[in-house]
């Protein structure tokens, strides 16, 4: 095996696919770079067949922080549990990757994404699907392939889309789309938008199509590079399930009865129905007959539920619940569903059923990410949980599975783009939605919760958002696209595809597409019936809760901004952090200084102004004129310090602490006396000068005899020089000695 190794530029970028030197005992193992980001993507297929009624396919992305010239945080300093980005790498490079293998392929397969560099500039993610695909085709594995993901994102002046942004591109760009597929068809589809139209949209969808085929056309040219210099690819055979066809013609034999049986709108009394007579079915085959067809009974089964679900939509028009294709079920909402927390709302249609809760904390409190990626962290968070009980089963509950982190990521991506900017609104904002129930489009459901619980909250989100699943059935050469799908039109219908956005467009979008068919004409049509079921979703929510709250809740933290001075940051700071640390002590608030000045304090309640007061106490500049009721904390004899305000003094001259002459200050003014005054001068190095306002007559005897002030002062400036009784020495005086001469020795 030989190096192979190809570069090729596409929309402006340059990529290189490279094979034949890194990880030579996988199945098929690829090298793949945009500018200098470099990922090694592997597929190994086992040798055995595993005895499952389901396709064995596991997908990791290997996430490295060597990659970015980064040490892992953390006390083990070594990488663990992927991050929420690497989880989502990993599903979009599974996504396109599954339907593409034949039907009964039952080997396991697991494909790897690790990240050698990241350049800071090309982001990794949907090039590691193309590694995939050239793996799968250099190690002979049947696959419906090429297969190729791109990033569309489209230039917020100029209108120009663009394929595989930069970093840099994509903070000027309204629309981040990435789709994967083939030459031929779309399979795959995420994206979040700035209220993009329906039209937009499907403008981009056209080009990023187009940007695939290019993509698939330069995995042909390495492929026929490849078998030049290593010789042909030998295709692996593998044994695939094959029909029986006497398992199938004696479980069809029940298709009324299936039919019969999914005509129940109640989800959970379908399923019982449902499951009755499979195990009906089942008991009509012998133990031996059991035995030797373990896997055929079960598919069989399911391909008979399937098909049933489908003949009734195409050849009825209607669904298992009764609805028409476009018909939404029965909402219901609630906002301010729970007591004291900063914000909720309940959003309930048909069996489905969301609570979302907010929260609002300082920015302090945002996510910090370490990742690969050239970002910090986000204030913005959306979380989603899915527990066993919302389907009325038994189950673990733990760390967020796979599922649950690409919901909650597709809610973030719809509500972002109208939440207000932190000058706006200086919260870090963390949403959680508990799914209570479900039977279908859970996340939409959450999108929705979400929306309102914002709202509740006070939150100045620009529009209201809502979002709605919409499906795809396309059976003996009929196509219907279903509005709003339930649990069973996801599992057996041909797409999941899910919309959000406000009135004026759309957030966010995603899409898994099991049907070759799917056209652009289907596509306009499943966004405009998406658009009008939009609308009348949002219509119910707006019934409710028309706009956002004029104020936050009580229990919520205020927070307010102030810009200080930079050079009083050290002021506010103080010594060691004691200065901010005592305000925080007692005022109960939390307080981040930042480096250009701002100040940011939150609290409940009156904490945050008692914070704000002292802090302006801190910074606070005197002007010449102002009148302070002030307190003497330190005497000199030239004169008295005054206490203005914070840590703030001013000097008042022994001349101006009272009318008449003053020969001790001591003598009108003591430590911790009250004193009003005014200031007179500021002099360039910020020294205060004051007056005394009120000035009281000075103490009889206290400076009114200049005779005796000469006197009293001589005799101080005696003792200060430390004669004594000494006589005091001339000029010229040498005391009692005789004066000495310059011969004398």
């Amino acid at each position: 095996m030989s190096l192979v190794s190809r570069t090729f530029e596409l929309y402006g970028k340059t990529y290189t696919l490279e094979a034949g030197e890194l990880a030579k005992q996988a199945t098929g193992a690829t090298l793949v770079k945009q500018g200098d980001t470099t990922a090694l993507v592997t597929v190994v297929v086992s040798k055995e067949r595993k005895n499952y009624d389901f396709f064995p396919l596991t997908v990791d992305f290997n996430e490295k922080m060597y990659a970015a010239g980064r040490i892992p945080g953390g006390y083990l300093k070594r990488e663990g549990r992927p991050s929420e980005k690497a989880t989502l790498t990993a599903r979009m490079i599974d996504r396109p990757i599954r339907p593409s293998f034949p039907d009964g392929f039952r080997n396991e397969v697991q494909i790897v994404a690790t990240s050698l560099v990241a350049d800071q500039k090309n982001p990794i993610d949907v090039i590691c699907t193309m590694g995939a695909s050239l793996a799968l085709t250099l190690g002979g594995v049947p696959f419906e392939g090429p297969l190729a993901c791109v990033r569309i994102g489209r230039d917020k002046e100029t209108g120009e889309f663009i394929v595989n942004p930069t970093y840099e591109e994509r903070e000027n760009s309204d629309l981040d789309l990435e789709l994967a597929g083939t030459g031929d068809f779309i399979s795959m589809v995420e994206a979040g938008a700035e209220e993009v139209s329906e039209d937009d949209m499907l403008a981009a969808m056209r080009f990023g199509q187009e940007a695939i085929g290019a993509f698939c056309d330069a995995q042909l040219a390495f492929v026929e590079e490849w078998e030049r210099v290593n010789g042909p690819i030998q295709p692996k055979e593998y044994e695939l399930d094959q029909p029986v066809p006497e398992v199938e013609e004696r479980i069809f034999a029940h298709y009324d009865e299936m039919y019969a049986a999914l005509s129940d709108a109640d989800k959970l009394s379908r399923i019982a129905h449902v499951e009755e007579l499979k195990e009906r079915i089942r008991a009509e085959f012998t133990e031996e007959e059991q035995l030797a067809w373990e896997r055929e009974i079960p598919v069989n089964l399911k391909k008979l539920e399937k098909r049933a679900m489908r003949t009734m939509v195409v050849e009825t028009g209607e669904r298992v619940d009764g609805r028409a294709a476009n018909e939404i079920r029965p909402i219901m909402v609630k906002d301010s569903y729970l007591p004291l927390v900063h914000g909720s709302g309940l959003f309930q249609r048909g069996q489905t059923q969301v609570l979302s809760v907010l929260s609002l904390g300082m920015l302090s409190e945002g996510q910090r990410l370490d990742t690969i990626e050239p970002v910090d962290g986000k204030r913005y968070m959306h979380q989603y949980n899915f527990p066993p009980f919302c389907t009325g089963e038994t189950g673990r509950i733990g760390a967020p599975k796979r599922r649950e982190i690409g919901h909650g990521n597709l809610a973030e991506r719809a509500l972002l783009p109208v939440l207000p900017d932190e000058s706006e609104f200086p919260y870090a904002i963390r949403v959680v939605s508990e799914v209570m129930e479900s039977n279908g489009s859970s996340s939409m459901a959450s999108t929705c919760a979400s929306c309102l619980a914002l709202m509740d909250g006070g939150v100045p989100i620009k529009r209201p958002v809502s979002g709605i699943a919409m499906g795809l059935i396309q059976e003996e050469g009929k196509t219907v696209v279903l509005s709003d799908i339930q649990g069973i039109e996801d599992f057996l219908g041909d797409m999941d595809f899910k919309v959000t956005g406000t009135e004026r467009g759309i957030t966010a979008l995603q899409m898994d597409n099991k049907a070759t068919g799917l056209t652009f004409d289907i596509l306009a049509q499943a966004l405009q019936q998406a658009k009008e079921g939009r609308a009348f979703i949002l219509g119910k929510m707006l019934d409710v809760i028309p706009e956002p709250r004029a104020e936050l809740r009580s229990t919520a933290p205020q927070i307010q901004t102030i810009m200080v001075p930079v050079d009083k940051i050290r002021d506010i700071i103080g010594k060691g952090g004691e200065t901010i640390r005592g305000i925080q002590d007692e005022t109960g608030t939390t307080i981040n200084v930042e480096q250009d000045g701002s100040v940011v304090v939150g609290g409940v309640g009156d904490s945050v102004a008692d914070a704000l007061a002292q802090i302006k106490e801190i910074i606070r500049e005197p002007e010449v004129g102002e009148v302070y009721d002030g307190t003497v904390v330190t005497i000199k004899e030239f004169g008295a310090f005054v206490r203005l305000f914070g840590e703030k003094d001013g000097l008042l001259h022994i001349s101006r602490v009272a009318e008449g002459r003053v020969d001790r200050v001591e003598d009108v003014l003591n430590i911790g006396d009250a004193v009003k005054v005014k200031v007179i001068e500021i002099d360039d190095k910020g020294k205060i000068s004051l007056d005394r306002l009120d000035k009281p007559q000075a103490p009889e005897g206290s400076g009114h005899s200049e005779g005796e002030g000469r006197q009293r002062r001589e005799s101080r400036d005696r003792q200060g020089r430390g004669h004594g009784d000494r006589p005091r020495r001339r000029p010229g005086d040498n005391g009692s000695r005789a004066p000495r001469r310059h011969h004398e020795g």
